[in-house]
């Protein structure tokens, strides 16, 4: 968290920089403490829920929205054998899960209890799914090249030289490619 914090320290002051700006440089020795004042900054804020709201929906949205991304990382590789859960079916479960985060985004535009607010949620789960489809499309090479849908093999699928590596079941769709 502290690296994420000082990267976008980073990427303010060369933001600054391109735009002939200051950039961050109020806290601190040459601003180094901003990013905990950010910090801070966003702890203190008041949490504003619209007047005519379903307030326990309003709060759950956000829990709902970033609960799945979360558990998402359980089935991700972290190193050779480490992960938190083995999962034989990996690429599924890291597909269903980031699906489930556009349910947070329809119900935070449900309790707000306002038409339009309901109405862009709608719009954003659209393009949420849309993304999703090229992104499950994207994937079927690399479930194909890896042969398994196991995270793990997937990436121990990948070992090795381009010689080495499993892209034997790709080689027709290169043919079928050029050819076309």
């Amino acid at each position: 968290m502290l690296s994420v914090a000082y990267l976008t320290y980073a990427e303010r002051k060369i933001i600054g920089y391109i735009q002939v700006r200051i950039g961050p440089n109020r806290v601190g020795p040459k601003g180094w403490l901003q990013p905990i004042a950010d910090a801070v900054k966003l702890m203190m804020k008041e949490i504003v829920i619209p007047t005519g709201a379903n307030r326990f929906l309003f709060v759950l949205a956000p829990v709902l929205s970033i609960g799945p991304a979360l558990a998402a990382w359980a089935a991700i590789p972290l190193g050779d054998g480490i992960v938190l859960s083995h999962i034989d079916a990996g690429l599924l479960y890291l597909l269903a899960m980031t699906s489930l985060g556009v349910y947070g985004v329809i119900i935070a535009g449900w309790a707000s209890n306002s038409k339009y607010s309901f109405l862009g949620a709608m719009r954003s789960a659209a393009q949420i799914v849309s993304y999703e489809i090229a992104m499950g499309f994207a994937l079927v090479g690399v479930l194909m090249a890896g042969g398994s849908l196991n995270l793990n093999e997937i990436v121990r699928a990948q070992s090795g030289s381009v010689l080495h590596w499993f892209w034997l079941p790709l080689l027709p769709l290169f043919i079928v490619y050029f050819i076309s």
